[in-house]
């Protein structure tokens, strides 16, 4: 599950429906992504994609991507993040950690708890994970999954999230526009990172 972009407390409950209807639930790829074949959830009515060029390594990113514990260092919306087990990022590895939640949901939340557990792992290339995300009056069931390709200028990475529950079912436009938000920061916040720690780094050209 992705991290609840922090900017998006500030923007007005009006706004935030507006924006998610500019993305209906039928809005997305025929194709989702997919980790060693497995992918999102197909029935679920809040989802969202998007995708950036990162100009860094692709070692850098991975590290900064399966650092879990080092998450809050550079991730603006997630307050706190703990490896549940040790040792290589693989299938199987499970993570707690922490994000806010925004006013104006309707949610008596002002926090989520979530338990992400990896399901699949392609090194450097994908990850899927899935989990609950729990809070005051909130229960939502995410899968998330995370590609990885060398392109020309640095590294595509592309994430691709679903969401359901009866709070966010109750609201598709809201959850769709909170979930696009934080997919958003997160990779906005990955390529900071790593382009920040590969400063000077030239990228190979990909014919």
């Amino acid at each position: 599950m992705s991290g609840i972009r922090a900017a998006v407390i500030t923007v007005p409950l009006a706004a935030v429906l507006l924006a998610g209807a500019a993305v209906p639930a039928g809005a997305h790829p025929v194709k989702g992504l997919t980790c060693r074949g497995a992918g999102v959830d197909p029935a679920a009515q809040v989802r969202y994609r998007t995708e950036a060029v990162i100009d860094a390594p692709l070692g850098v990113i991975w590290k900064l991507q399966t650092d879990v514990d080092r998450w809050p260092s550079w991730q603006q919306s997630v307050t706190g993040a703990e490896r549940l087990d040790h040792g290589r990022f693989r299938a199987g590895s499970a993570f707690h950690w922490t994000t806010p939640v925004p006013p104006g949901t309707g949610i008596p939340a002002t926090g989520l708890d979530i338990t992400s557990t990896v399901r699949q792992v392609g090194e450097g290339s994908c990850i899927r994970w899935t989990g609950p995300a729990v809070g005051e009056g909130v229960h939502i069931d995410g899968v998330h999954v995370w590609t990885f390709s060398r392109v020309a200028g640095g590294v595509k990475v592309s994430t691709e999230e679903t969401h359901t529950g009866p709070q966010v079912d109750g609201n598709v436009p809201m959850a769709t526009a909170i979930l696009r938000a934080g997919l958003e920061g997160w990779l906005a916040d990955l390529k900071a990172a790593a382009e920040a720690q590969a400063s000077g780094w030239t990228p190979a050209p990909r014919s």
